[in-house]
């Protein structure tokens, strides 16, 4: 509130707002209250602007209301609203400030009853996508020359039209066998349902490969027979490939995923199911030159192969004279090898011979090398043993000198305690103890009187 609207205020003390403020009151009111909501209503007064807004009011019996789309939500509709239409839309209630104007601005408008369809489109979808009526693996080929082409639509259909000039002029002799239904209305579907088990089941008898589902455009209401379920299981029991074209590129049916091939138009459908002639004759064209180059090519090696074969071939008797001259000649060269074998088995066995006596040995130098080293052998284990025996002459003086019984013979004795140990040190003894005495010869048993210890000298 502006300073100027503070001071207006009434005598008892209320304050006042301008009509800005009330437009702005009211319209926060009102979106905050009423979000967005889907309508129902009757186009009157559309008005186009060169700015791309659209401006029409939206009534049914009792009331009406202004609405306003805008370019950017208008650009999204793939049709032209119009006056007398019924359509549902999605909506803001608000108020247009400026002129306090209660109205619609509208998010999206899709035409009366569309909403049930595609709701009703989109669960048939699913159901039948969880079934497997859609998956890619049960899909089947279409055949690249059929015999003869089924076709389920009306005979007064523009597309039966637009089926048959495409199949005429891509390959004529083909045969097509219309099983007629009617593509819209009450009752289609079971119609169609019906021509297409006719077609299955006459599929042998009437020799058709291929069966094509069509239809031209219109509305999502015109193309409904065809998003009925008892038409898209039998499609799906069909018992030869169905291809459908129903509508035009931007139109999908459950038919159309129920098919092998699902084409753009009834005619792209016709061009599916045929081959051009003119590109088969251009195929045909090809071939028949390839085949051709290869011909003459393979004439040409066959020939070249009889002139070198007739080259080679020579009279019999210039065989056999020719043979003889290279068994002479293999002769020679036999009675060579063998004589230059022979020659080289002589300076063998002559050399060997030569080193054979080079490495006789001489009998009497070795006879005289024998005794000399026996004599060595000898001479060497006498000094050996000398030196073993005067080694073992000074070990027994050796141990002779630490016999303790040579000790005892030149006077010493050993003492003991009573439990045997030899006393070294008189520090171990104690008065009165027992001690035993070894001489030489005999023992003698002595009582200690007086221990004294003797400090060794300090050097």
């Amino acid at each position: 509130m502006t300073l100027f609207e503070e001071k207006a205020v009434t005598s008892s003390g209320a304050p006042v707002i301008s009509v800005s403020e009330l437009n702005r009151l009211v319209r926060a009111a009102i979106e905050k209250n009423l979000p967005l909501t889907w309508v129902n209503g009757e186009i009157s007064n559309l008005r186009r602007y060169d700015s791309g807004h659209v401006y029409f009011t939206l009534k049914d019996a009792s009331a009406q209301v202004d609405c306003v789309m805008f370019r950017h939500k208008v650009q999204h509709l793939d049709w032209q609203p119009a006056d007398g239409m019924r359509v549902e839309v999605r909506a803001l209630a608000t108020v247009y400030e400026a002129r306090g104007k209660y109205q619609l601005n509208i998010e999206a408008m899709r035409r009366a009853g569309l909403g049930a369809l595609y709701e009703a489109f989109e669960r048939l979808k699913a159901r039948l996508d969880v079934e497997g009526l859609f998956a890619e693996e049960r899909k089947r080929k279409i055949p690249e020359f059929p015999r003869a082409i089924g076709v389920v639509t009306s005979p007064q259909a523009a597309a039966l039209r637009d089926v048959l000039t495409t199949l005429k002029r891509r390959m004529p002799r083909i045969p097509v066998i219309l099983y007629p239904a009617p593509v819209q209305g009450e009752g289609a579907a079971a119609k169609i349902m019906q021509a297409i088990a006719t077609a299955s089941t006459r599929a042998g008898q009437d020799q058709i490969d291929v069966l094509i589902v069509c239809r031209g455009g219109g509305s999502i209401e015109d193309l409904w027979s065809f998003n009925e379920e008892v038409v898209a299981r039998a499609i799906h029991a069909c018992s030869i490939p169905v291809v459908t074209g129903v509508g035009h590129e931007t139109d999908f049916t459950i038919a159309d995923f129920v098919a092998d091939i699902r084409a753009a138009t009834p005619t792209a459908a016709a061009e599916m199911v045929t081959p051009d002639r003119a590109d088969l004759r251009a195929q045909i064209v090809q071939v028949r030159s390839q085949l051709m180059r290869t011909t003459h090519r393979l004439l040409e090696d066959h020939m070249q192969k009889l002139d070198y074969l007739q080259r080679r071939l020579v009279h019999p008797g210039e065989r056999i004279a020719e043979r003889q001259r290279h068994l002479a000649h293999l002769a020679n060269r036999f009675t060579g090898a063998y004589k230059h074998a022979f020659q080289a088995r002589e300076w063998a066995l002559r050399a060997a011979a030569q080193r054979l006596n080079a490495a006789r040995p001489d009998l009497r130098l070795l006879e005289r090398h024998t005794q000399e080293s026996g004599r060595r052998l000898t001479d060497a284990m006498q000094r050996v043993f000398e030196r073993a025996q005067s080694r073992l002459t000074r070990a027994e003086a050796h141990i002779a000198s630490l016999n303790p019984q040579l000790m005892l013979e030149r006077g010493y004795s050993i003492t003991q305690t009573a439990d045997g140990a030899i006393v070294r040190d008189g520090g171990q003894l104690q008065t009165g103890q027992s001690l035993q005495l070894m001489f030489a010869r005999g023992r003698a048993q002595v009582e200690v009187k007086n221990a004294v210890t003797v400090k060794p000298k300090v050097t």
